[in-house]
């Protein structure tokens, strides 16, 4: 039986003695993943990133999946990513991925059309830059994400006239908008450039977070065809269709979508609210692989 490699973390694998609260995720992927890969002759097997006894030679394909340290390790990942990418077939390829890892290609999204929250890009987030945000950004209460990141580690919501607290990271700034805890974020799921599945991520009261690891909880959700073409739109400004993404959006006061985030690294794709995910991904990868 062929094999396929799902890029996993020290801090997902499972048995792992650092293994993170939210990494029943992984496990979630993984059974969804088996039976419809070993249906084509596939094995999927989760093996850490940056382990250096695995030999690569051995997978037919390397799946991007629970990487979920490497915003804290970056060049270490790209690296590593350059080196698998050059001993098997990687999705997704690790020039996008480079460019997907700093949140900086918003910007080359809205440069092709999609629709932002305002954000101010803070290479240097001091205390007086992040104090200017507030009048630049027009807001009273802003959040700050990390340029490279993810989960919403070292992430802050401010209120004007608030401490400040260190932020050694490069960052983004956006103007907290109340519609993350009135509807909650949006997620689109695109397997091979195909619509899957959406879901709606809502924080559990008193939080804006929505990830689960901070009481974040989802359920599927049946876009309105607007919606549905909006987060397309996004998708199908990249040159080509990855094996995998997910378009995060938030609607705006004028109802229209806005673009959160486009995840194409190693985004969790929410297969318990689409059951249909482990067969989508196994028919792209077998098609890919030539083993369809």
């Amino acid at each position: 039986m062929k094999k396929v490699a799902y890029l996993a973390s020290r801090v997902t694998i499972p048995g792992s003695m650092i293994r993170r609260t939210d990494a029943f995720e992984h496990d979630f992927m993984m059974d969804a993943l088996r039976s419809p890969f070993r249906a084509r002759g596939l094995e999927v097997v989760d093996v850490c990133w940056d382990d250096p006894k695995v030999d690569w030679t051995q997978f037919e394909a390397a799946i991007i999946g629970t990487t979920w340290d490497y915003w804290d390790r970056l060049e270490e990942f790209l690296a590593a990513l350059d080196a698998i990418g050059k001993q098997t077939r990687l999705y997704n390829p690790a020039d996008l991925v480079r460019w997907n890892s700093r949140k900086t290609y918003l910007r080359d999204l809205e440069a092709k059309g999609a629709r932002l929250i305002p954000t101010l890009w803070l290479d240097t987030c001091g205390e007086a830059e992040a104090k200017a945000a507030f009048d630049a950004l027009g807001a009273d209460t802003v959040v700050f994400k990390r340029q490279v990141g993810a989960g919403a580690k070292d992430q802050h919501k401010l209120s004007r006239g608030e401490a400040i607290p260190q932020m050694k990271h490069p960052m983004m700034a956006q103007p907290f908008l109340p519609m993350i805890q009135k509807e909650g974020e949006l997620s689109f799921i695109f397997i091979d450039g195909e619509f899957c599945h959406a879901l709606i991520k809502r924080a559990q009261p008193g939080d804006y977070r929505i990830q689960s690891s901070y009481g974040g909880r989802e359920e599927v959700l049946h876009p309105s065809a607007d919606d549905l073409a909006a987060a397309r739109a996004i998708l199908s400004a990249l040159d080509e269709a990855p094996l995998y993404g997910r378009v995060d959006m938030l609607r705006g006061e004028d109802g229209a979508l806005l673009l959160m985030e486009l995840e194409v690294i190693e985004p969790y794709l929410y297969p318990k609210e689409g059951p249909g995910l482990g067969e989508r991904m196994a028919a792209a990868v077998a098609k890919r692989i030539g083993a369809a």
